[in-house]
């Protein structure tokens, strides 16, 4: 019988061999991670790419991990040539102090686009950086704060699955719509479990698809999103336990994302059931998550029923009129709608609203059997304060 996965209340530090540490200088930041291993990416699909993403994606086909550098408050991105010498030139000042190739390297940025990174800045804290990594909660603490821009707290999750651990640390908070299949979402998975590269492509993958690209916060898909997963190779662990237990760290990482939506008060869960096939539910779910009259509105605690369903009929699918929908957070349930039918119920469902910061809202479409999900968050007048001052 297998063993379940238990959440394990530590970070990145969890894994023996890795050492980390960071700081934190107003928006900048930057952080670094030593640990010996295969890696994986998954990178954004937005055409115009970060140089950072360019050079790590390079590196990450090459299999082979001994550090990683991140930097904060500047995404290297829409910076030319100059932006990919400056992510290459990071990979080296690492690699050299490290004793390896460049391409053992990953490099990541979040921040401002279009703007040259501070060379002389970066250079400067790598050293003083370097100089402190150890194996601490406290070192983990600080490498996931010294990777944050408008992030409001940090992102740590960690389980023990069979006698082994995978840990991930994550930012983000606005810029979040991330496609990955091949402001910014950024998230670093570690396990000491022993897997090979193609396995580890694999079930990242498939977490990322079931996770992270579930996640939308504003629509914004990053030039920057990057998630790595890095093993050290250690322990022996099932691969569908593995996958099971990979996909629950990303999971919850990417609802703390969601639940850190730049002035959110509210995080969802879209559920869509017996639709037509499983690709349709889940465009139905995240057209739902990701629509601003559904999000302002349940900022607002109004029950309008009526911008979901306006939702579902952009969203591309096959759907008739006959759709039953209802609020849920496990021990409630308010119906609004019953195939087809409204219930009156909106003065119930408001009040819900108002009670609850982390629900459900259930769509059953009655024309199949796919079933499919998102998660979103409220859109609030602190949003648009936030990235109306980003860059000043």
């Amino acid at each position: 019988m297998q063993k379940r996965f238990t959440k394990i209340n530590d970070s990145i530090n969890a894994i023996d061999g890795l050492k980390c540490w960071g700081i934190k200088e107003g928006k900048n930041g930057l952080g670094i991670v030593k640990c010996e291993g295969k890696v994986s990416g998954v990178f954004t699909t937005n055409r115009i790419k970060a140089a950072p993403v360019l050079i790590t994606a390079k590196h990450v086909r090459k299999g082979r991990f001994k550090g990683l550098v991140v930097n904060s408050g500047n995404a290297n991105a829409f910076t030319g040539e100059k932006g990919i010498e400056n992510a290459k030139r990071m990979a080296e000042i690492l690699a050299s102090k490290l004793s390896c190739k460049p391409d053992e390297i990953a490099v990541c940025s979040t921040g401002v686009i279009g703007r040259q990174l501070e060379m002389e800045w970066i250079e400067s804290k790598i050293e003083e950086v370097f100089v402190k990594l150890e194996n601490s909660r406290q070192a983990a603490k600080n490498f996931a704060k010294a990777i944050t821009t408008t992030d409001r707290f940090l992102k740590e999750y960690a389980v023990e699955v069979d006698s082994a651990v995978i840990a991930g640390v994550a930012k983000g908070a606005g810029m979040i719509a991330p496609s990955m299949r091949s402001a910014t979402m950024l998230a670093f998975l570690f396990t000491d479990a022993n897997l090979d590269k193609t396995e580890m492509d694999e079930l990242l993958a498939d977490a990322v698809e079931r996770s992270f690209n579930v996640a939308t916060v504003d629509g914004d898909t990053s030039t920057n999103d990057t998630v790595l997963l890095v093993s050290t190779g250690k322990k022996k662990v099932g691969k569908e336990l593995f996958g099971k237990a990979l996909t629950e760290v990303c999971f919850q990482l990417a609802k703390m994302i969601v639940k850190d939506g730049e002035g959110a008060t509210k995080v969802f869960e879209v559920q869509v059931r017996n639709a037509k096939d499983d690709r349709d539910a889940f465009k139905a779910a995240k057209a739902v998550a990701n629509s601003l009259l559904v999000k302002t509105a349940i900022f607002g605690c109004d029950a309008n029923w009526g911008r979901v369903i306006a939702a579902l009929g952009y969203s591309g699918i096959e759907l008739t009129e006959n759709i039953s929908l209802w609020f849920e957070n496990g021990a409630e349930k308010v119906c609004l709608i019953d195939k087809g039918e409204p219930t009156g119920c909106e003065d119930e469902a408001s009040e819900f609203l108002r009670e609850n910061d982390d629900f459900k809202i259930i769509i059953d479409l009655h024309t199949g059997d796919g079933e499919g999900y998102a998660m979103g968050c409220d859109l609030t007048y602190d949003y648009v304060k936030l990235n109306a001052e980003y860059t000043t």
